[in-house]
C-alpha cells in the first residue's frame, strides 16, 4: 500500500519535512521513496509547498496520507473533513471502590515522632 508521509530532512536541531510517497513496508528513515511531492519548514514561518494536484489525483488511486500529512492537507483545503486526533488522550487512573476501602483499613496508623532530636 502506497502512503503520503513526511520524511524529516535537515540538520540537527533544524528540522525540514519532505512529503514523500512511499511503500507502506519501508522505513520514512530508509530513504526509500517513489516521489518527493512537497517540501515543508516551520521555522521559516511555515514556508511550504505541495504539488496539490498530484496529491489529489495519488489518493484517487488509492494512497493513504498518514494522520499528519492528513491534518496539514485539510490545513491547506485540498482535502476536505475533519482532522484525526494525532495524539492520544490522557484517561485518568481509576481505582476500584472496594479495593481501596480495604488497603485503607489494613494499613495501620504511623507512631507519633517525637519533635525533638536524638544527639
Amino acid at each position: 500500500m502506497l502512503r503520503i508521509r513526511l520524511q524529516r530532512v535537515g540538520r540537527k536541531n533544524q528540522p525540514y519535512f519532505r512529503f514523500v510517497l512511499t511503500d507502506s513496508k519501508n522505513s520514512t528513515k530508509s530513504g526509500k521513496f517513489l516521489e518527493v511531492l512537497g517540501h515543508f519548514d516551520y521555522r521559516k514561518n511555515g514556508q511550504h509547498a505541495i504539488n496539490a494536484e498530484r496529491v489529489k489525483h495519488l489518493i484517487s488511486k488509492g494512497a493513504k496520507p498518514t494522520d499528519s500529512v492528513h491534518n496539514y492537507l485539510v490545513d491547506q483545503k485540498i482535502l476536505s473533513g475533519k482532522k484525526i486526533n494525532v495524539l492520544p488522550r490522557k484517561n485518568p487512573v481509576k481505582k476500584d471502590a472496594g479495593e481501596s476501602s480495604i488497603e485503607k483499613k489494613d494499613v495501620p496508623k504511623e507512631a507519633p515522632t517525637d519533635p525533638h532530636e536524638t544527639p
